[in-house]
């Protein structure tokens, strides 16, 4: 095993708005303080009771996804997280990831495409 997940993260125009409503309908609490994550205008988080958590990251000019639409196809990506993030990331590319983002400086994750293409992040524990 190379990492664990941490949590699924929905794109979308209001993330305050979203997060809501997934927190209506599984319960928890929406913005939790978490070392994780930083919170903020664009992003929030919904720590459910079962101890799931999804995270939800504000796009410019979002389009809703359109089931079965290929031309707008569902929009999401995991946040997986690792204790060695060189050595993660060296793991990944090995079994076909492509490097997408390393990010500048320290940064506390990076970004990966699986062989199919749907991004994910490998993001320190």
């Amino acid at each position: 095993m190379i990492a664990k997940l941490q949590c699924v993260v929905l794109d979308c125009a209001d993330v305050v708005e979203l997060s809501r409503f997934y927190q209506f309908l599984l319960g928890g609490m929406v913005n939790q303080p978490d070392p994780r994550w930083s919170l903020g205008d664009g992003w929030a988080t919904l720590h459910t009771d079962s101890g799931f958590v999804l995270a939800f990251q504000r796009v410019e000019n979002h389009q809703s996804p359109r089931w079965p639409d290929l031309a707008r196809p569902q929009q999401f990506h995991l946040d997986l997280g690792v204790k060695d993030l060189d050595r993660a990331q060296e793991d990944v590319l090995k079994l076909g990831a492509r490097l997408l983002d390393e990010g500048e400086g320290k940064r506390s994750w990076r970004i990966f495409a699986d062989p199919a293409g749907h991004p994910f992040c490998l993001v320190r524990d």
